[in-house]
């Protein structure tokens, strides 16, 4: 009962602010974040409002890399620091799960990370990383999310390469 006044409220809340709506379409242009997602990464970041970059969000969120060392005797292997927002962490799960499942450039980078190393957790927390680097910029851009838009870029570089030969 209660959860569903508050997610009335939420809504209401984001009918009556024009550019909100638009920034909500745009995070939710991103494959896997939807609504519920994209409500919950705004308002624990607070619009992104005191976020200045990249790092600084990976780092509020806990899913910077931490590796414990000193000199030559302790050496650990590197983990996420887990010191940030947990319900962030939460939220970005199961997106990272449809975003594999569903992107072909998620999969490709899963399938990259999960070959190196072997460990399938690794490599979903590092799309978390990227769905939430991603929702940052975009977010901050005022700009869609368009899935060819990297193959754009390396176009003209492999005409130019064989242009050259």
């Amino acid at each position: 009962m209660q959860e569903k006044q508050i997610k009335e409220e939420i809504n209401l809340l984001i009918k009556e602010d024009q550019t909100l709506i638009a920034k909500m379409k745009i995070v939710s242009s991103i494959p896997g974040i939807r609504n519920l997602t994209a409500e919950t990464i705004i308002g624990e970041t607070n619009g992104f409002e005191l976020i200045k970059n990249k790092r600084q969000l990976i780092s509020y969120a806990g899913l910077d890399v931490r590796e414990k060392t000193s000199g030559t005797s302790v050496k650990s292997k590197p983990r996420i620091s887990k010191r940030g927002n947990r319900n962030l962490r939460k939220v970005m799960h199961f997106p990272a799960l449809a975003a594999i499942r569903t992107d072909e450039r998620f999969t490709d980078v899963f399938l990259r990370l999960v070959s190196n190393h072997g460990i399938k957790m690794k490599a979903i927390v590092a799309i978390q990383r990227k769905l939430l680097e991603l929702t940052f910029i975009l977010w901050k851009t005022d700009s869609y999310y368009n899935s060819d838009y990297e193959d754009h870029i390396l176009r003209p570089r492999l005409l130019n390469k064989k242009a050259l030969n």
